[in-house]
């Protein structure tokens, strides 16, 4: 099964924002810039969300993860993603709630050649 991991080890393919913008379904990211506004008590916009994936090369990413300092750190480090790096697991990426619920699973396992773990 395809895969793109995003640095922190989210699955892009899994995400509702890269899904809605890979189907250029402007409708979709509508509805989820108005559910992640509610939930998460700022301005989100259908614009800020389109995202081709952190690590896609593309330069329509998300603005969130444009901020991300974990994708700040490992794309500065030219890591593939967070888990490519000398200083993985780091407590900054240990922190991060994306990288607790799946995104360890997720590097640990990560089909680009993370380092056996």
């Amino acid at each position: 099964m395809e895969e793109l991991i995003a640095y922190c080890g989210i699955d892009c393919f899994i995400c509702p924002a890269y899904i809605a913008t890979r189907k250029v379904d402007v409708t979709e990211l509508e509805k989820i810039a108005l559910e992640w506004t509610k939930k998460f008590g700022k301005e989100i916009t259908p614009e800020s969300i389109a995202c081709d994936g952190c690590t896609s090369g593309s330069e329509r990413v998300s603005g969130y993860c444009l901020a991300c300092e974990y994708a700040s750190a490992a794309s500065g480090a030219a890591s593939l993603t967070c888990a490519h790096c000398d200083e993985y697991a780091c407590e900054k990426l240990e922190a991060c709630p994306a990288f607790e619920a799946k995104g360890r699973e997720a590097l640990d396992k990560d089909p680009r050649g993370a380092l056996d773990r």
